[in-house]
């Protein structure tokens, strides 16, 4: 599934191409990338509005129209935009986007999860609110802000990570790398974290992550930037699919885990597997008080 990296790579290379357009026809093929609303309806609404704006949330892409709404779109598991000159010829296409330069943005999705829907400001801010947690390269992703999500957490380490509603933007390939990279087990429960593991564990988020726009996302199956290229970021994963490999830290072989229900790779040589911590007892209670 695309993450916080490839989305981003995504709207970084279309911001500047679609910004100030306008989208003479949206044309759904699909009924599933918009349902619950029909095609026709999502397709009238968007055509023949100009686009002001492609921010990210999380994992999700936003396309601003003058007509104050935004589409949202998720790309699943194996979406791709791409931008194409004239109509040419896509598999697995869903939606094509028209422009006023001759151009189009395809939607293109063989496994045909990805969506898209159509919201006003104020329902888009209280949808994202309940469903999306901090942005991990934000100023606002502290060691305090992420001690405060942890604490009292039984959830494993790597499920905590996969949470959007915690850390938003953050999947099964980043949160392997950052586990890594933080020396943490991703069984240790998130509530174990001391204060110098949640400090690791910031700082290689934000590694990983970093590391993940330098090489454009990461191509293992499906993933495509907009201008139909690989990543490179998968041939520079330390632990993800590289099961049997030896660790390049310390040699260790490195092992495959499923948490969950996600396949997770880990170096059980020197990523610490931290223990629950015991709940303090209240003062003056104990054996015998």
């Amino acid at each position: 599934m695309p993450e916080l990296p490839e989305v981003e790579t995504i709207r970084a290379q279309l911001q500047p191409e679609l910004v100030g357009r306008r989208i003479e026809e949206l044309e759904v093929l699909d009924e599933r990338w918009s349902r619950p609303v029909a095609p026709e309806r999502l397709a009238a609404a968007v055509s023949g509005r100009s686009i002001e704006g492609l921010d990210r949330r999380g994992k999700y892409l936003l396309l601003r129209l003058d007509c104050g709404e935004t589409l949202i779109m998720h790309l699943r598991m194996t979406g791709n935009l791409l931008l194409v000159d004239g109509e040419g010829s896509q598999a697995y296409l869903r939606a094509r986007f028209r422009l006023d330069d001759g151009r189009e943005l395809h939607f293109t999705d063989p496994r045909r999860f990805g969506e898209a829907f159509l919201l006003a400001a104020p329902a888009l801010e209280e949808r994202f609110r309940r469903s999306l947690g901090i942005e991990p390269l934000s100023e606002q992703f502290t060691v305090e802000a992420l001690a405060r999500m942890a604490a009292g957490r039984r959830a494993p380490l790597k499920s905590f990570l996969l949470d959007q509603a915690g850390v938003a933007g953050v999947g099964n390939i980043y949160a392997d790398e950052a586990l890594f990279r933080a020396r943490l087990h991703p069984l240790s429960p998130a509530g174990s974290m001391r204060a110098e593991h949640v400090a690791a564990l910031r700082d290689g988020v934000i590694a990983a992550l970093r590391a993940g726009l330098d090489g454009g996302g990461a191509s293992i199956d499906d993933y495509r930037d907009a201008r139909g290229e690989r990543g490179q970021m998968q041939d520079e994963f330390l632990v993800h699919t590289r099961e049997g490999e030896p660790c390049p830290r310390c040699g260790e072989s490195i092992r495959r885990i499923v948490v969950a229900g996600r396949s997770t790779y880990y170096c059980p040589g020197c990523q610490v597997r931290l223990r629950r911590r015991p709940r303090r007892r209240r003062a003056g209670v104990g054996r015998g008080g």
